[in-house]
């Protein structure tokens, strides 16, 4: 995105942030070349309702859902709406890309694919309960939780369904889906291991609280927070704890992880940078008096939105910058390098450089 205003050449696929936390790896953007601090908004748009979910970016679009019941896709370089896919329920989930079709689930029971390009809706599918978890496609498959306590996996191209396994909670969690497994917190208080082609459950650990976070899985450990204010770190293959650290209160952060590291916030105010492999904390800093949002990581630093937007060294924990903007609950921002993509609660998105 360094052409002029005006240009219609779009940005490289090298910024694109097509998931949550950038990719279904969770590696919350490592590597993208964002996270200095910004000097002035290049636009700021208004989409009139509450944004409780994280944008995500594919070909200089910005897809964006609204609680008001809207799919936005914004042009990156203006601000200015390309389109909007209108629905009569609200929207909390996260929207994802695979292809040239955004995904989101809805407070209708559905999730949706609908066109990138026209905004024309390709299928819906039906679930039981409101849909907040953010659709994960690996392989052609749909992996999404909903609050009628099931997981659900559907084919990317049609909607239909390959299996429905159901739990014993509601899920807010967004699986995190490799080659054969899929690894989910529940609001039963379990984290799950399932197998991506069935639905058969290989193992699952209690935790003391229900659990809205969602993991990252590395070095063959599952990461993730639940509320009884434990961050768990488990065997990928068994389910057997390997450690756990206690915060000051519950955690529906969902950690993003760089290097040796794993970065989570807490409902403390505090965001904790724990070794993988020991569980050892390298540094806490508080942010903000309540931390519900996933971190993000730039080219050395950490971003989350905590009552604004704030960058943290990755090495230390300081606080480099802050931006004072509306405050943000769940969302996350989008770094590609010479801008950051923000939403808030008050529904104004943002484009910093």
């Amino acid at each position: 995105m360094n052409q002029a205003p005006g240009t219609t050449k779009p940005p490289t696929s090298e910024t694109d942030w097509p998931a949550l936390l950038k990719d279904s790896s969770r590696t919350g953007g490592q590597g993208i070349r964002a996270a200095r601090a910004p000097n002035n908004a290049r636009w700021q748009t208004r989409l009139g309702s509450s944004i409780r979910s994280a944008p995500v970016l594919r070909n200089g679009i910005l897809y964006i859902t609204a609680v008001g019941g809207a799919l936005h896709a914004i042009d990156t370089q203006n601000g200015r709406p390309r389109w909007k896919f209108q629905l009569a329920s609200q929207i909390h989930s996260t929207p994802s890309l695979c292809g040239n079709q955004v995904f989101f689930g809805c407070d209708d029971g559905k999730v949706y694919a609908v066109n990138c390009d026209s905004g024309a809706k390709v299928w819906e599918v039906l679930a039981s309960g409101e849909v907040w978890t953010s659709p994960v496609i690996r392989n052609a498959v749909v992996f999404f939780g909903s609050a009628d306590a099931r997981l659900y996996a559907v084919n990317a191209e049609t909607g239909s369904k390959r299996w429905t396994q159901e739990f014993g909670g509601r899920i807010y969690s967004t699986p995190f889906v490799t080659e054969s497994q899929v690894y989910f917190g529940c609001g039963d208080g379990n984290v799950y291991s399932i197998d991506s082609a069935s639905g058969k459950v290989a193992w699952r650990t209690e935790t003391g609280n229900g659990i809205d976070s969602s993991p990252a899985v590395a070095a063959e450990t599952v990461l993730i927070g639940s509320e009884d204010f434990f961050f768990y770190a488990l065997d990928a293959n068994t389910g057997i704890v390997r450690w756990k650290y206690e915060t000051g209160l519950g955690i529906a952060s969902s950690p993003a992880v760089t290097g040796d590291l794993a970065i989570i916030g807490s409902k403390d105010g505090y965001l904790y940078a724990l070794e993988i492999q020991t569980g050892r904390l390298r540094w806490k800093t508080q942010v903000s008096e309540v931390v519900t949002a996933p971190p993000v990581i730039g080219d050395g630093v950490i971003c989350i939105q905590a009552g604004g937007l704030v960058a943290l060294e990755i090495a230390s924990g300081r606080v480099t910058w802050r931006a004072g903007l509306g405050g943000a609950v769940q969302s996350a921002p989008v770094l590609t390098g010479d801008a950051i993509y923000l939403t808030s609660l008050d529904g104004e998105v943002y484009a910093l450089e």
